[in-house]
C-alpha cells in the first residue's frame, strides 16, 4: 500500500458567528450590508455570505435603535443608557456622543440630506438633532405612549416628520413652524410601521390592530381601511419602477385580474402569521399571499407570544425582500414566475443570526457542500458552505434534535437520520426536504443515531433507556407522501447508563456503542451479540469510532484521554493525554494514521498515532466543542459548539509547504544579490537586503566593514537614510543585541552615533517599540562607557610611572606648539611614522659606535649617573632628548 502523506496543520478559513440577537437592525443605502444589534455591540454583516466584516463594541449598552446616514459612511446606535453615538464605518471609530433623553431610545431616522437624526424614546418624546453639531434643533411632545417607530418624508423638500407611538396615534410635525400638524387616530393598538406612498401624498401605517390605514396628506384624512386579520410588524410600499411591481403587473395583466386604469397603492404586509402578502389599496384586495409559511417556530412557544415576522424591508436596487423572523433569521425572497404562469415569491436566501448551542452537525455528502447542523431546536439546519447561508430547514420533531447522522443510499439518495428528545427518531430525505420515516419506540431520549457505511440500507439508535435498536429502512418507496413507521429488527439492553455514542464499521458487521457507564462495547450485527467490552476509562465515553483500515476502535472520554482499543482482545493499545477537560468528539483521518479531537476546553487536536504526538493545537472556540464533522474528500474539518460558532478547518498542509519551497527559492536569490552587492560595494542595496531576509550575522559583517573604512562613513548614511520605519525598528533590536556584548558593542555604538546623527527626536519617537529598545540600549551603552572611562583613567598611572622612569617625558607647551605647526595636510600619525623612521636610523647608527668603544659607553653611562634625566638601556637618542607622549 503506498504510504500517505501526514498532515501537519490545518486553517480555519470560515467561521458563522452570531451576529443577530434579535432587536433592531438597518440595511445599507446599496444592500451590501446589514448592521445589526447583538448584544452589547453591533455587527457589521455582509448580505452576501453571512460573515461579519466588523465588530463595534458598544460599551455595555444593550443596543435599542439603529440608523445608516445615506451615503452609508455614518451610523449611528442608541442604547438603554440614553446614550446616542455616531460611528465613523470606515475606521469604525466613535465620533461623537451625547444624550438627550429620559429613558432608552426607541426608534432612529435619518434625514435624506443626511444632516439631521430624529429619535424617538420611551420618554414620550421626539428629538431632532443636528447631525455635525450634535445639538437638538426640535424637541417636541405629545404622544401619551412609547414613540415606537418614527420616520422623516422620504421627499427631502417636505419638512414632515412622522411618528407612530403605543397610544395607537400617528403624529405629523412640521419642521419649519416646529409644532405638530395633525394627529391621526384611528388605530386601537400600538403604531408598529408606517410608509410613504411613491407620490408623497399617502401615508401608511400598520398596527398591531390587524389593519392598514391610508391617510390622505393634504387634509390628513383617512382615504381608507384595510383589514390583513393579522398582527403586523411591518409595512412596506412597492414602486411602480421596481422588479416586483413591474412582475406582478405583468402577471395580473395577463391573468386578467388587474382592471384597466387601476390607480391603487401596491403594499407588502408582514405579521405574526409569518406570511408574506401583498395588497392593493384600491378595493383593499390581497393580490398574493404565501401558501406556506417558510419560519420554523419552536414548539414550546406559547400560542400568545410573538412568531412570525418581527419586520420587513424592501432592499435596494431591486435586490427584493428581506424579512426577519422572531428566531433571529434574515429571509430574503425575489418574485418569480413559474412556468405554469404563477406568480410567487422565491426564497433565495437564508441567514440565521442566532444558532444557540451547536449539538451535531455533519456533512451531508462526499462534495462537502452542505453541512447538516443539529441546535437546541426541534429542526435541521442546512448550510450552503459556499455562501454560509441556511438552504433549507427540515422540521418535524416536537423536542430538541440531539444527534444526526448522514448517508449516500445505493440509489443516490441523500439521506439523514435525526434523534431527539421527543423519544423518536426520523429519517430525512434531503432532495425533498421531507421525513420518509419514524421510528417510535425508545423509552428516553435518543442520543446517538449511526448509519450503516457499506450498504446503507439500515441505521442504529442508542438511547437514555440503555438500549441499542436497529431500524431497516430498504425498500422504501421514493415517491412516499407521508413518513412510514420503521420497525427494529434488533434491540438489546446494552449498558447501565446513558449511551452517548454509536459507530458502524466499515464493513457493516460490527456496532459500537460508548455510555456514560465508562465502557464501550462492541455488537456484532444485525442481531446485536456481544463481541468485546472496552474498559479502562475514569469517566463516560462520548465519542466511538472505528478504525477505517485496523481491528481497532478509538473512544474519546471524560477522564480527558483519547484511546485506541484492539477488538481482538479488547485491550488498549495507545492512550493519548493533552486535553484539559474532558474529550468530546475523536475522528480518524489520513486513512486512520492520524486522529483529530476537541474537548469542553474549547480546544482542536490533531495527532499522529504512531508517536503519539500531538503535531497542533487550534484555539478557535471559546465554550465547549460538542460537534466535530470531518469531509470524505479532502478531509475538512467542521467544528461547533457551546459558543454557537461553526468554524470550518482545510488541510494547509500542502498550501504551506508550497509556501515554504517559495519563501526558500525566494530567499536563495535574495542571499545571491546580497553577495553580488557585497561584492559590487553597493553597501546601500546590501544593508537593505540583509534587513529583509533578517540575516544579523551578515548586517554586522557590513556595518564592521565600513566601520574599519573610515572615509566610507557616507556610505552608511546613505543606506540609513534609505530605511523606512520599520527597518529602523528591526536595525535598532540588532543593535540592541550587538550592544550587550563586549566583542561586538563597539560596531552597535559605531551604528547608533550614526543613526542618531541622521534621525531627529521626533522621528525616533514615533517609531512603533522604539520606547522598549531605548530602555535595552541605554543600561549597557552606559557601561561600556564607564569601561572605557575606567581604561582612560588607568593609563594615567601608566603615564605617571613611565614619566617617573623617564621613559616619556611629560607633554610641554613647546611640544603643542610643535604639533600644531605641521602641515595642515599632515595629520598626527603622520608625524609619529616620520619620527618613528628617524629614530630607527638613528638607533642603527650608535648600534654601530656601541660595538667600537664599549669600555667608553661604559663609563659615559656612569658618568651620566647623577644627572636628573635617564635614558632606557641600549636605546640611544640623539641630544638626550625624550619622547613625547601621546593622548
Amino acid at each position: 500500500m503506498a504510504s500517505v502523506t501526514l498532515k501537519r496543520n490545518y486553517r480555519c478559513s470560515k467561521s458563522l458567528q452570531q451576529f443577530y440577537s434579535g432587536g433592531p437592525f438597518v440595511v445599507s443605502s446599496d444592500g451590501s450590508f446589514i448592521a445589526c444589534a447583538c448584544g452589547e455591540s453591533i455587527k457589521i454583516v455582509d448580505s452576501a455570505n453571512a460573515s461579519t466584516k466588523s465588530t463595534i463594541e458598544a460599551e455595555s449598552d444593550t443596543i435599542t435603535a439603529l440608523a445608516v446616514s445615506p451615503d452609508d459612511k455614518l451610523l449611528f446606535s442608541a442604547g438603554h443608557s440614553r446614550q446616542i453615538k455616531v460611528w465613523d464605518l470606515d475606521t469604525f471609530k466613535c465620533l461623537r456622543s451625547w444624550k438627550g433623553h429620559d429613558g432608552p431610545v426607541m426608534g432612529m431616522a435619518c434625514h435624506g440630506s443626511g444632516g439631521l437624526l430624529a429619535t424617538s424614546g420611551a420618554d414620550r418624546k421626539v428629538l431632532v438633532w443636528d447631525v455635525d453639531g450634535g445639538f437638538c434643533t426640535h424637541f417636541f411632545k405629545g404622544h401619551k405612549g412609547v414613540v415606537t417607530s418614527i420616520m422623516f418624508h422620504p421627499d427631502v423638500n417636505k419638512t414632515l416628520l412622522f411618528s407612530g407611538s403605543d397610544d395607537a396615534t400617528v403624529r405629523v410635525w412640521d419642521l419649519l413652524a416646529k409644532k405638530c400638524i395633525a394627529v391621526l387616530e384611528k388605530h386601537f393598538s400600538a403604531v408598529s410601521s408606517m410608509a410613504v406612498s411613491e407620490d408623497g401624498w399617502t401615508l401608511l401605517s400598520a398596527g398591531r390592530d390587524k389593519v392598514v390605514n391610508l391617510w390622505d396628506l393634504h387634509d390628513y384624512r383617512c382615504k381608507s381601511t384595510v383589514p390583513t386579520y393579522e398582527v403586523l410588524e411591518a409595512v412596506c410600499i412597492i414602486y411602480s419602477g421596481s422588479h416586483f411591481a413591474l412582475s406582478l403587473g405583468a402577471f395580473h395583466q395577463q391573468s386578467g385580474k388587474k382592471k384597466s386604469g387601476s390607480t391603487g397603492i401596491y403594499f407588502i404586509t408582514a405579521g405574526e402569521r409569518g406570511i408574506v402578502r401583498i395588497w392593493n389599496s384600491e378595493g383593499a384586495i390581497c393580490l398574493y399571499e404565501q401558501k406556506s409559511s417558510d419560519v420554523t417556530v419552536s414548539s414550546d412557544v406559547d400560542e400568545d407570544s410573538t412568531r412570525g415576522f418581527t419586520s420587513a424591508v424592501i432592499l435596494p436596487l431591486d435586490q427584493g425582500l428581506l424579512c426577519v423572523t422572531a428566531d433571529q433569521q434574515f429571509l430574503f425572497y425575489s418574485p418569480e414566475e413559474h412556468l405554469e404562469e404563477t406568480w410567487y415569491l422565491k426564497l433565495t436566501k437564508r441567514l440565521v443570526g442566532f444558532n444557540d448551542e451547536i449539538v451535531d452537525m455533519k456533512f451531508l455528502d462526499e462534495e462537502e457542500q452542505y453541512l447538516a447542523v443539529a441546535t437546541n431546536l426541534e429542526q435541521v439546519r442546512v448550510y450552503d458552505l459556499s455562501s454560509m447561508s441556511c438552504s433549507y430547514v427540515l422540521a418535524g420533531h416536537t423536542d430538541t434534535i440531539l444527534c444526526l447522522d448522514t448517508s449516500v443510499s445505493s440509489n443516490g439518495r441523500r439521506l439523514i437520520v435525526t434523534g431527539s428528545k421527543d423519544n423518536s427518531v426520523r429519517l430525512w430525505e434531503s432532495e425533498r426536504r421531507c421525513c420518509i420515516g419514524l421510528g417510535i419506540g425508545h423509552m428516553g431520549a435518543v442520543g446517538a443515531v449511526a448509519f450503516s457505511k457499506k450498504h446503507q440500507d439500515f441505521f442504529v439508535s442508542g438511547c437514555s433507556d440503555r438500549t441499542i435498536k436497529v431500524w431497516n429502512f430498504d425498500g422504501l418507496s421514493v415517491d412516499i407522501e407521508q413518513p412510514i413507521n420503521l420497525k427494529a429488527k434488533a434491540v438489546v439492553a446494552a449498558h447501565d447508563k446513558d449511551i452517548n455514542s454509536l459507530a458502524v464499521a466499515p464493513n457493516d458487521s460490527l456496532v459500537c456503542s460508548g455510555s456514560q457507564d465508562r465502557t464501550a462495547c462492541v455488537w456484532r450485527l444485525p442481531d446485536l451479540v456481544s463481541v468485546v467490552k472496552f474498559t479502562g476509562h475514569k469517566r463516560g465515553i462520548w465519542s466511538v469510532e472505528f478504525s477505517p483500515v485496523d481491528q481497532c476502535v478509538i473512544t474519546a472520554s471524560g477522564d480527558k484521554t483519547v484511546k485506541i482499543w484492539a477488538i481482538a482482545d479488547g485491550s488498549c493499545l495507545k492512550t493519548f493525554e493533552g486535553h484539559t477537560s474532558s474529550v468530546l468528539r475523536a475522528s480518524f483521518i489520513t486513512r486512520g494514521a492520524q486522529f483529530v479531537s476537541c474537548g469542553a476546553d474549547g480546544l482542536v487536536k490533531l495527532w499522529t498515532i504512531k508517536t503519539n504526538e500531538c503535531i497542533a493545537t487550534y484555539d478557535q472556540h471559546e465554550d465547549k466543542v460538542w460537534a466535530l464533522a470531518v469531509g470524505k474528500k479532502t478531509e475538512m474539518l467542521a467544528t461547533g459548539g457551546s459558543d454557537a460558532v461553526i468554524n470550518l478547518w482545510y488541510d494547509s498542509t500542502a498550501a504551506e509547504k508550497e509556501e515554504a519551497f517559495r519563501k526558500e527559492e525566494e530567499g536563495v536569490l535574495r542571499g545571491q544579490e546580497l553577495e553580488n552587492a557585497v561584492l559590487d560595494a553597493e553597501y546601500m542595496k546590501a544593508i537593505k537586503i540583509a534587513l529583509e531576509l533578517r540575516r544579523p550575522h551578515k548586517l554586522f559583517e557590513l556595518f564592521s566593514g565600513l566601520c574599519r573604512k573610515r572615509e566610507d562613513g557616507d556610505q552608511i548614511d546613505k543606506a540609513l537614510h534609505a530605511l523606512g520605519k520599520e527597518e529602523f525598528l528591526l536595525l535598532f533590536e540588532y543593535l540592541r543585541e550587538w550592544n550587550t556584548k563586549p566583542k561586538l558593542c563597539h560596531i552597535a555604538q559605531f551604528v547608533l552615533f550614526r543613526a542618531f546623527n541622521i534621525l531627529p527626536p521626533t522621528e525616533i519617537i514615533e517609531i512603533k517599540g522604539i520606547g522598549e529598545l531605548l530602555e535595552g540600549l541605554i543600561p549597557y551603552s552606559q557601561r561600556h562607557f564607564s569601561r572605557i572611562d575606567r581604561l582612560i583613567r588607568s593609563t594615567f598611572l601608566l603615564d605617571y610611572t613611565l614619566i617617573g622612569m623617564s621613559v616619556i617625558e611629560p607633554v610641554t607647551q613647546g611640544d603643542l606648539k610643535t604639533s600644531s605647526s605641521l602641515p595642515s595636510g599632515q595629520n598626527m600619525d603622520d608625524a609619529l611614522l616620520t619620527y618613528n623612521a628617524d629614530k630607527d636610523q638613528k638607533q642603527v647608527s650608535e648600534g654601530l659606535k656601541e660595538k667600537a668603544s664599549v669600555k667608553k659607553r661604559k663609563s659615559r653611562k656612569s658618568g651620566d649617573g647623577s644627572r636628573s634625566h635617564k635614558k632606557v638601556k641600549g636605546v640611544a637618542h640623539a641630544n638626550n632628548e625624550a619622547i613625547p607622549s601621546q593622548a
